[in-house]
C-alpha cells in the first residue's frame, strides 16, 4: 500500500471500479458538491454526506437532487 495520497480524481476511479460503477464526471461531482453545501449551510456539517448517500439510495440523479435540496432549504427560511 502507498504512502502517496491519490487526487480525488483517482481515487474516486478506483473507488468506482471496486463498486464496478463508472466514476462520476465533472458535472455530477459537481452537482453532488453543491448538494452536500446545501445540506451543510442548512443544518449540520454530518447531514453533507448523509444527504449525498440518501440520493444513492432514492436513486435520483444528483442534478435532481441538488434542485430539491434546494427548493427544502428556501421553503424552510420562508
Amino acid at each position: 500500500m502507498s504512502n502517496e495520497h491519490s487526487s480525488a480524481h483517482e481515487w474516486l476511479q478506483g473507488f468506482a471500479r471496486e463498486l464496478e460503477l463508472d466514476a462520476p464526471d465533472d458535472h455530477t461531482i459537481e452537482d453532488l458538491l453543491n448538494l452536500a453545501g446545501v445540506a451543510a449551510h442548512d443544518s449540520e456539517r454530518i447531514a453533507a454526506p448523509i444527504a449525498c448517500w440518501m440520493v444513492g439510495v432514492a436513486g435520483i440523479d444528483p442534478h435532481t437532487a441538488l434542485a430539491l435540496a434546494q427548493k427544502y432549504a428556501s421553503e424552510r427560511t420562508t
